[in-house]
């Protein structure tokens, strides 16, 4: 038996561009044919609206337009048979839906049979489940099954496929990228192509849409279980395979695959991703940032000129009379080094002017942190001016730690329309600057600026560490509180301090109505702050 050609279409199909993606999918469609001769073309789920389209399934004009470009690429499908995701409306309920379009119409529509409803995920809201019939096709003699995103995830979908005779299952994914995915989707392809005995063909969505970053990394499983590497991540191809029907095996053509899957490389290439696509997608060209001379604003700074380049990108100096020459010097270096415009505003006429104003209304009260916030928000107030004069993007440099426990001004340096580092803890920021530096292209974060003990500089000879435990340990509790949903007594029972916990869980719930007001910014761990952690502000549950 011939080899069956497929192509996997690993692109990005924003949300909402209906027309745009249509145009798009018959392109590949036509290069799928035409320049590679292949048989299949396997599209990611919900291609033609985006994934996740939210609200707009609750538009009828939003669903007639889905329904009509695919009418339309159904009539495109001649010489190729294209599978393609899509919401579907029959009457007044939206399913998920992939179809199979072949010789000018459509020849089969299966729908999603389990709907995610946890994490950042909320499909129930907007989708019926499928009745769970498999969703099965033939070419060439081969039967062919689908799968949607989910469903793989659940042992039933595919065991109901292998049953109905399926040897190849193609399936369509919109699947977030998180630390440590790429080795639970390796693990679940080997596990489900052992079960079944059925070759797997695994295509997922690239690109950012909003909080979330989708790294494509496209694999496939072969039916005796061995998995091929994952494709390139982060990254758009249209890749090509070759699948031999009587040894269930994948020939790999058109294939770059990933060389890199540590953690930082992904996250890296995650965050650029995101902060070129919420740029590009809301119709920004530039952005600038403050630069203080300390690790989150430089790592922010080399993240951005990653993802437009160093003319789309501007920094300005906001020193006061707290800030060192070596911060000063720091900031004016990596500018230099990386190319960047560098502006400096000083913050000490308008902090006077709030102070004078301010003075008798505060008479008889000593200085405390509200003075130090009253520089934060100078510096928010001036760099704000700036993004509406230039039509510029402000990007805030905030990091996980600060965020969890309230470490940061809210309309001060959490300022700005997009967070790149809101996910990365502080010992990961630390861990992405060492990353970047040893990866071949000159130093991009100054070394100093990494070595240096961090600190806001709002008073005199100021330091994190002296509001807050040393960021190993800070970090360590958090991620077990945060992304392990552990209690005080567990944290404690792992050898932490008990006072020690009680401070940072304290934190962390009484700063939750900060994080409501937060730019979003991309998720690169199971428990992103913003549409996966929607904890109450109002609480009297304490642990």
């Amino acid at each position: 038996m011939n080899a069956l050609r497929i192509a996997l279409a690993q692109f990005d199909f924003p949300v909402g561009a209906v027309a745009g993606n249509r145009h798009r999918i018959g392109e590949l469609m036509v290069a799928a044919r035409e320049q590679h001769r292949a048989d299949i073309v396997l599209f990611p789920e919900l291609a033609i609206c985006g994934y996740p389209p939210e609200d707009l399934l609750l538009r009828p004009s939003f669903l007639a337009a889905c329904e009509q470009a695919l009418a339309e690429l159904a009539r495109q499908s001649r010489g190729v048979v294209v599978v393609v995701g899509h919401p579907l409306a029959v009457g007044s309920v939206v399913f998920n839906a992939v179809s199979v379009l072949r010789d000018g119409r459509i020849a089969h529509t299966c729908r999603k049979q389990e709907l995610p409803n946890y994490a950042v995920f909320d499909e129930r809201r907007y989708f019926a489940v499928g009745d769970g019939s498999p969703c099965l096709f033939e070419l060439a003699g081969v039967r062919i099954g689908v799968l949607i995103c989910e469903d793989l995830w659940h042992a039933d979908p595919l065991a109901r496929l292998a049953e109905a005779g399926a040897e190849l299952v193609l399936v369509a994914n919109a699947s977030p990228f998180e630390r440590g995915k790429t080795d639970d989707r390796d693990a679940l392809l080997l596990q489900r192509a052992r079960e079944s005995g059925v070759a797997l063909a695994y295509l997922n969505l690239v690109g950012g849409q909003d909080e979330l970053v989708f790294d494509g990394s496209a694999c496939l499983a072969d039916g005796d279980g061995v998995v091929h590497p994952p494709a390139e991540a982060f990254a758009e191809h249209l890749l090509l395979a070759d699948y031999h029907p009587g040894q269930r095996r994948f020939q790999r053509l058109r294939w770059p695959i990933e060389t890199d899957p540590s953690f930082e490389s992904l996250a890296w290439r995650a965050i650029v991703t995101g902060i070129r696509d919420y740029l590009g997608k809301n119709g920004f060209s530039e952005v600038l940032l403050g630069l203080s001379g300390g690790i989150d604003s430089a790592l922010v700074l080399a993240l951005a000129v990653d993802a437009l380049g160093a003319e789309r990108v501007r920094a300005v100096r906001l020193p006061s009379r707290y800030t060192s020459t070596l911060s000063n010097d720091l900031a004016e270096r990596q500018c230099r080094a990386l190319g960047v415009a560098l502006d400096t505003a000083s913050i000490e006429a308008p902090f006077a002017a709030f102070q004078a104003v301010l003075a008798p209304l505060f008479a008889g009260r000593p200085t405390d942190v509200t003075e130090e916030n009253l520089q934060s928000r100078c510096r928010g107030t001036l760099l704000m001016a700036l993004a509406n004069k230039f039509g510029a993007m402000l990007l805030t440099t905030g990091n996980k730690s600060e965020y969890a426990v309230g470490y940061a001004t809210i309309y001060g340096d959490m300022c700005g329309g997009y967070a790149p580092i809101k996910d990365l803890y502080k010992t990961e920021v630390f861990a992405l600057a060492r990353w970047r530096n040893r990866c071949g292209d000159g130093e991009r974060i100054p070394d100093a600026v990494i070595v240096r003990p961090p600190t806001a500089e709002l008073r005199d000879g100021q330091l994190d560490q002296d509001s807050l435990p040393p960021y190993e340990v800070l970090d360590a509790i958090l991620r077990t509180h945060i992304d392990g949903e552990a209690s005080s007594e567990e944290i404690v029972a792992l050898g932490f301090a008990a006072a020690t916990v009680a401070q940072v869980v304290r934190l962390v719930k009484i700063s939750e109505w900060k994080r409501r007001q937060a730019a979003p910014g991309p998720k690169v761990s199971r428990r992103a702050f913003g549409r996966e952690r929607r904890y109450p502000i109002s609480s009297d549950w304490s642990s």
